[in-house]
């Protein structure tokens, strides 16, 4: 049994044990060699106690797995050691409770706050989908909330990843019941819309105060004038994972409701059965002081700066408070398609418009290995228009090139090797006064 003060690995010391999950329990620790705070995680009642390689090989499993996912809403995990025979996992420490202590505190939770957690840890949950990696226990246990709003995914402890080999587990049923869904409580496998029923469960029991139930063949129906967040929940819930959306068109739809835009598909302006829009004001910051859900006037902002009019950062949201909610998209959405010239004889991007409505559209950028070897790197140049400003970007770090009137974006880390002939895209929605024509660049790290 760990103790304080204990060194694990001759590096990280004990200080207090902070948190227990499915899979582990959770200490707060010091890294004497670099001088941080991490949390080291110790597996507990796993299938395999008897066999400590087991437990080495499990616990290993589930760094790498975490380690295919660098985005800032999911935990980071730094390192796989041994101690007294047993595994233990050094991950990020993030001073934060969990969305289920939250919940127990609190009760439900205003929408604007439940909404805004949901889009950070489905940006998370959508790269990781992308790195073909299941988590297969989204649930409030593993959502946790820092003190200045942020939110990130933990616990991949029973995660599943594409090209992994399967490690022994007794249980009938992997995950938390009330969360999981219908085709994995009737035995089946976990898949990616597997995660997607289980974020919208969570959502739920978010905005509700406790979780769906899973008897009825579909979720109760949305009542007229539903809020556009219990639509959302409504499609992440559909019994039928084939018509669920994808984690990342969950993504998308809660980014919708964040920035106060109507869902796509939903009533255009006019229709005398639709809601008034909400204004921007309406969005808050959120914020965790002394255990209580403060909701502070302003922007969302989870993670990134603004640099020169430019939010910068992977995942971050700004605007005037005082502005109104974006007018519904075009039935048909415009698409403007530019292709790079490549550089370095390496990759190529296509840009593409996906949706766009009054002051506003979003793009897509794939970003294609060109060339006659794998790709380590990419990074993506283009000129800003003058005017515009980038709100949300995903799948990528975006910079703002001091000096110029240009941006980068790079790859986020688990993008970024590329076989050859293989392809990535990244994403973001901007402001301005009409759909640009980028002048993209694509470069390839040597």
């Amino acid at each position: 049994m760990a103790e304080r003060n204990e060194v694990i690995a001759e590096r990280y010391r004990l200080v207090a044990p902070v948190g227990r999950g499915a899979t582990g329990v959770v200490w707060q620790a010091r890294d004497e060699r670099l001088g941080r705070v991490v949390a080291i995680k110790f597996p507990t009642a796993l299938p395999t106690e008897g066999d400590p390689s087991q437990a080495l090989e499990r616990i290993a499993r589930e760094g790498r797995i975490a380690a295919r996912l660098r985005h800032p809403h999911a935990v980071t995990v730094h390192d796989v050691v041994e101690h007294g025979g047993r595994p233990c996992l050094v991950m990020e420490y993030l001073p934060s409770r969990t969305l289920a202590e939250l919940l127990d505190e609190r009760g439900p939770l205003p929408g604007e706050l439940v909404a805004g957690v949901g889009w950070q840890v489905a940006a998370a949950l959508a790269a990781a989908h992308a790195a073909g990696v299941v988590h297969r226990d989204v649930t409030p246990f593993n959502v946790l909330l820092g003190d200045d709003g942020t939110a990130k995914i933990a616990d991949f402890g029973v995660a599943r990843a594409v090209g992994e080999g399967a490690v022994a587990d007794t249980r009938p049923v992997v995950g938390t019941p009330a969360f999981l869904a219908p085709e994995v409580v009737a035995g089946q496998e976990a898949v990616f819309a597997s995660d997607v029923y289980s974020l919208g469960a969570t959502l739920y029991a978010a905005l509700e105060g406790h979780p769906p139930f899973g008897t009825a063949q579909e979720p109760p129906p949305a009542e007229e004038g539903a809020s556009p967040l219990a639509q959302v929940l409504r499609q992440l819930l559909r019994r039928d994972p084939a018509q669920r959306p994808t984690m990342a068109e969950a993504h998308g739809l809660l980014d919708a409701v964040v920035a106060g835009r109507p869902l796509p598909g939903s009533p255009q302006a006019g229709d005398t059965r639709a809601l008034p829009a909400p204004r921007r004001a309406s969005w808050r910051a959120i914020t965790l002081v002394s255990g209580a859900a403060v909701l502070a006037v302003g922007g969302l902002v989870v993670g990134g700066l603004v640099v020169n009019g430019l939010v910068a950062g992977n995942s971050s949201r700004g605007g005037d408070p005082s502005s109104e909610a974006r007018p519904a998209p075009t039935d048909t959405p415009s698409t403007t398609t530019t292709t790079a010239t490549a550089v370095s004889s390496g990759c190529t991007a296509r840009f593409e418009i996906t949706n766009s409505w009054p002051g506003g559209y979003q793009v897509q950028v794939t970003v294609r290995n060109a060339g006659e070897r794998a790709l380590d790197a990419w990074a993506v140049t283009w000129p800003q228009p003058e005017g515009h400003t980038i709100s949300n970007l995903w799948n990528g770090v975006l910079t703002a090139n001091t000096g110029t009137a240009s941006v980068t974006v790079t790859s986020a880390g688990y993008n970024a090797e590329l076989p050859v002939a293989g392809s990535t895209t990244f994403g973001f929605t901007a402001n301005g006064p009409a759909t640009p024509r980028l002048d993209l660049t694509c470069t390839s790290g040597d």
